[in-house]
């Protein structure tokens, strides 16, 4: 008699961070009967549908201090948590993975109050309030950087760096860009994740004409929320929202300007992109500087503080890393040396391994 497949519960919402792995994860389990948890309204609503069966509750984090809107939060969580164990009865699911973020709380609560086993994956240097927490939760708690290990004591970890999409990895996928954009000339790509970055936008654009002055092209993903997308107009800038191909855009361009969230650093470190980076200085606990750190030290990137960067400062730059081959070759290679390529296949052993024995690695 076989035995009917394993299922599997995703929690995974928000932004291309918290989906892009779970997604690359995914597919690696090719056994499994998976379904996805996710948040109305988010990213996972356009990403997931289709291929996995959607499950959705309505969580959102707590601000700081005590007042009427947490109580509301706090309540809604209560709802969440009660709507996921609904959701891991009824489906008589075996097991669940997160990848952090809102929606990780109802997830790990849930599962661990039916005795169910849950993977976490933290793909940030330093790991967020939500994994610190529920950490100890957790059968185990994979992690992106070996440094993230030392921020979580309690915790059991495994360093299997952070998937990426499965056309990062895919050697004979096609590196042709359906962009006007010479053989031989230098292609600065400028992006700032799923969300894009107003203010990194701001400053390409004020660096430009100095840039074209040296024959660079420009391909710059704005993402979806720039309202000055259209303000510049030349013939070596190429401005999109969003672009299909990534993996095949960083191959090709000699320098990446970018935020320094964890999906971001994992798709330029696999392709070897050398870059500048430049966190958002918004971030949680400014993580993004924490990877970035990670990204210095190994000398695969430049780093700066978004309230130091000038336009002429960021032009300076620009210009000199692109009049130094050599050392953009070398920021490349130093790049490609901190990416786990494989780091799916050990995910994935790592959740088939924690669900077969149910257990604490």
């Amino acid at each position: 008699m076989v035995n009917p497949p394993i299922r599997l519960l995703i929690a995974a919402s928000g932004t291309g961070g918290h989906l892009f792995p779970a997604i690359a994860l995914a597919e690696k389990l090719p056994e499994y009967n998976i379904e996805w948890l996710g948040v109305p309204n988010r990213l996972e609503t356009q990403l997931v549908p289709g291929t996995y069966p959607l499950n959705t509750v309505a969580v959102e984090g707590f601000q700081q201090g005590l007042s009427l809107g947490s109580i509301r939060i706090f309540w809604k969580l209560m709802a969440a948590i009660l709507e996921v164990r609904r959701i891991l009865k009824q489906g008589k699911f075996q097991g669940v993975f997160t990848t952090g973020g809102y929606i990780a709380g109802p997830a790990v609560i849930a599962a661990r109050s039916l005795g169910l086993p849950v993977v976490f994956h933290e793909s940030n240097a330093l790991p967020g309030k939500v994994t610190r927490f529920f950490g100890p939760w957790c059968n185990a708690v994979a992690i992106g950087f070996d440094v993230t290990a030392q921020y979580l004591p309690r915790t059991k970890t495994v360093c299997v760096g952070t998937p990426v999409r499965s056309q990062f990895l895919d050697q004979e996928s096609d590196n042709t860009l359906d962009l006007p954009i010479p053989d031989g000339v230098p292609l600065i790509v400028v992006f700032g994740g799923s969300q894009g970055a107003v203010a990194v936008n701001k400053l390409v654009r004020q660096s430009a004409d100095a840039l074209f002055e040296t024959g660079a092209y420009i391909v710059h993903l704005t993402g979806d929320n720039d309202p000055d997308i259209n303000s510049l107009q030349h013939p070596q800038y190429i401005a999109l929202p969003f672009y299909h191909n990534m993996a095949a855009l960083l191959r090709r361009a000699n320098l990446a300007i970018s935020r320094s969230g964890a999906g971001s650093l994992t798709e330029l470190a696999v392709c070897g992109t050398p870059a500048i980076l430049i966190p958002y200085p918004f971030a949680a606990e400014d993580h993004q500087s924490y990877n970035a750190e990670v990204f210095t030290k190994a000398r695969a990137a430049l780093s700066f503080k978004q309230s130091d960067l000038t336009p002429e400062i960021f032009t300076t730059q620009i210009l000199n890393l692109l009049q130094s081959p050599a050392e953009l070759a070398m920021m490349g290679k130093q790049s490609k040396a901190i990416a786990v390529p494989d780091s799916a296949d050990k995910l994935a052993t790592l959740v088939r391994e924690v669900l077969m024995t149910g257990s604490r690695l």
